[in-house]
């Protein structure tokens, strides 16, 4: 795979920060769990506090105990038009056909009621009722069959019939309870006479009812005086002959108590709801008696906008990218939430049972809701529910925007490192081509990078790299300079012996004479002799950088070594005044003691050629802030000004003494050797000392601890 470039490296890096946003979204993520299992204790302890309201309020109100069979009426706002027909009543269009199955659910069939557990019969009742403030309202209906209808000219023949009763519970007031009787039988579609009294032979003008024909049966629809609280309703269907009560009913709505909203408990519990929250209050048989809601004021989000425009004020042009966070971090909110449990808060009856007690619930509109039960006195349930739409919104709001300006702080963050690593790019690029224009043509290096072609980088990376850049240029000319003034001296130290031989050979095959033939053969010997000692000369120095890398370290006492080399010299020397002045012990350094002697061999040797005999070579020794100072200084000719004595093939020795064999200059490159071993200079000035010209070489050995092991790689 191809090496991705600096702005695409930076690119990825750049994409890593995507993770401060991620962090965000968890860290909203785990506080919306945090902040929902607080509001469910609150949701709860405030449910807690309207059970006891509640049932303060019902202390007059008798229980409906479990299992009570009952007729629930739901609030009418306008009179509804009697005519047998039943588009007018809310849940006309309920799930059919009829009749449900035993097991079906409550709702199934809602708002239409019938009686609990009745198994599928060929005639059955289903029926529904309302009220207003004076008049009760009932929709029944008889599926399976058409109705038998009555003949009055044949009253005995089998016939459908309804017995209607309403029954008053008994009160303070009213001891013995009081019931009304009224008997129903369709003849013709539309309306019918309420019969009452002994043998139902009179009409109660109070009862309005009609009956039509509907698809798979029929349908009653009537109005009657709305019954005092407390009573209860029976009906029942009888078929066949008779007038009455004669046979067994073929359907029948037992002793049932008519239910309906307590709204004086409603008036009462909805000062204490706060916004976007909603109650139900249930018997213990389900039936619910109190309902009542709080929507969400418009004013809330008003109120809060403003308030966070002036925190943070949002640009108009990030408001769509703040509106796309808000509702991206809605939609992960929801998703972390629980799956919520779908109920139908607008059933007329709900068994506590089945709801949970705490729970997250979602509405048949798709809202979410916390769910919170209390119980309140008498085996009743209260249902306290709050809105998370709201809760959603608010924090969604706010998160979204710190989201939304999260991304755009980081998009220029993105487009501010692109544009940096196009930057470095571009330095690089420049430094790689003015690197390029320091080779010429010839492959010849440049001493350094072209003054025209320089960056003003300072001080940074990039800057030190071309200074380093610079520095290495500037050492590969001086060894480009080295490498042809090593091949010009060599072939200029070659060139002489090689002509010397070839003129000798040349003479030798024309010379008859003997004596004059030896002479010739001593010319080619010795010019051989000395191609020998070049290559000899060249082979010491490339072994000793060889043996070098090799070489272990080790701490010495170079007082001692100059000690006893400047004895040996002496011995060996009679012609010279060989002196050591320095201490005698206490010296330690850190390198090689054989090497060092071989420097001093170099030093000594070069110091005789030039010191006449019966002067002074004298070898110093004293301690200087870097170290240990060595220097050799001999008395004689001085150096010429500007001489290069270091490098091969180098050698000033006009005025040498000793002149009985050819230098080579080698000797001194091997001593700069060994000294850069020791990780020290060797230099060379003219100097007058005791009032004596010549010579002094120098060199800075590193002091080390005495007693120090250490064998470090040579350099």
């Amino acid at each position: 795979m191809a090496a991705l470039s600096l702005k695409r490296q930076l690119l990825l890096v750049s994409l890593l920060m995507l993770l401060v946003p991620l962090a965000g979204v968890q860290f909203a993520l785990e506080l919306d769990n945090i902040l929902r299992q607080q509001a469910q204790q609150q949701l709860q302890q405030q449910a807690n506090r309207l059970a006891l309201l509640a049932g303060d309020e019902l202390l007059a109100q008798p229980p409906l105990a479990a299992g009570t069979f009952a007729v629930y009426t739901s609030a009418q706002n306008s009179a509804l038009l009697l005519d047998g027909y039943a588009d007018d009543w809310p849940g006309y269009d309920s799930p059919k056909p009829f009749p449900p199955p035993a097991q079906a659910p409550l709702s199934a069939l809602q708002p239409w009621q019938q009686l609990p557990g009745a198994a599928p019969q060929p005639s059955a009742l289903y029926w529904q009722a309302s009220h207003s403030d004076k008049t009760l309202y009932l929709l029944i209906r008889i599926p399976g069959q058409p109705p038998q209808l009555f003949n009055p000219g044949a009253p005995q023949q089998a016939h459908h019939r309804l017995l209607l009763q309403l029954s008053s519970g008994a009160n303070q007031l009213r001891v013995n309870p009081r019931s009304q009787a009224w008997l129903l039988r369709p003849s013709a579609p539309g309306q019918l006479p309420a019969r009452s009294g002994a043998n139902w032979t009179k009409t109660d003008p109070g009862v309005n009812a009609f009956w039509q024909p509907v698809a798979n049966g029929w349908q009653l629809e009537l109005a009657l005086p709305r019954p005092a609280p407390g009573s209860r309703i029976t009906l029942a269907l009888y078929g066949g002959e008779g007038v009455a009560a004669e046979n067994p009913p073929l359907a029948q709505i037992p002793a049932a108590a008519l239910v309906r909203r307590n709204a004086d408990l409603e008036q009462a519990l909805a000062s204490w709801l706060d916004s976007g929250q909603q109650l139900r209050v249930m018997e213990e048989s389900g039936w619910v008696i109190a309902r009542q809601q709080r929507t969400a004021m418009a004013a809330t989000t008003t109120d809060i906008e403003p308030s966070a425009a002036l925190i943070n004020p949002v640009d108009e042009n990030t408001s769509w990218l703040q509106q796309v966070g808000q509702n991206l971090l809605q939609a992960l909110v929801k998703a972390n939430q629980p799956d919520p449990l779908l109920v139908n808060e607008e059933l007329w009856r709900q068994l506590p049972v089945d709801l949970p007690a705490a729970a997250l619930m979602r509405h048949s509109n798709g809202s979410l809701w916390l769910s919170a039960q209390a119980p309140v006195f008498g085996g009743r349930t209260l249902v306290l529910e709050q809105s998370l739409d709201q809760l959603l919104n608010i924090s969604g709001a706010a998160l979204g925007t710190v989201l939304a300006r999260s991304l755009l702080i980081i998009i220029g963050l993105v487009v501010v490192l692109l544009g940096y690593a196009s930057w470095l790019s571009w330095r690089i690029s420049r430094l790689a081509k003015w690197v390029t224009q320091c080779v010429d043509t010839d492959g010849r290096m440049a001493a350094q990078v072209p003054l025209q072609a320089r960056p003003n980088s300072g001080n940074d990376e990039l800057g030190q790299l071309q200074q380093r850049f610079n520095q290495l240029i500037s050492s590969l000319h001086g060894y480009n300079q080295y490498l042809e003034s090593f091949s010009q001296r060599l072939s200029h130290e070659l060139k002489t012996p090689l002509a010397v031989v070839r003129s000798s050979l040349d003479n030798l095959t024309h010379c008859t004479d003997e004596a004059e033939r030896q002479n010739y053969l001593t010319r080619a010997q010795s010019a051989v002799a000395r191609l020998s000692g070049i290559l000899r000369s060249m082979s010491e120095a490339a072994r000793l950088e060889q043996s070098l890398e090799a070489e272990h370290k080790e701490v010495f006492d170079v007082a001692e070594v100059l000690t006893q080399v400047t004895a040996a010299y002496q011995a060996l020397d009679p012609h010279h005044v060989i002196v050591y002045q320095g201490p005698q012990h206490g010296s330690p350094v850190l390198g090689s003691p054989e090497l060092l002697v071989q420097l001093l061999d170099k030093l000594v040797d070069n110091a005789r050629d030039f010191t006449p005999e019966g002067q002074r070579i004298e070898l110093d020794l004293r301690r200087v802030d870097q170290g240990w100072r060595l220097s050799v200084f001999n008395q004689g000719s001085r150096l010429p000004a500007g001489a290069d004595i270091f490098s091969p093939f180098v050698s000033h020795r006009i005025g040498e003494l000793n002149t009985s064999e050819h230098h080579l200059g080698q000797g001194l490159l091997i001593a700069q050797l060994i000294a850069n071993y020791h990780l020290a200079r060797l230099d060379a000035d003219n100097q007058s000392q005791n009032g004596l010209d010549g010579v002094a070489f120098r060199l800075v050995l590193p002091a080390a601890e005495s007693g120090a092991d250490v064998n470090p790689t040579p350099p």
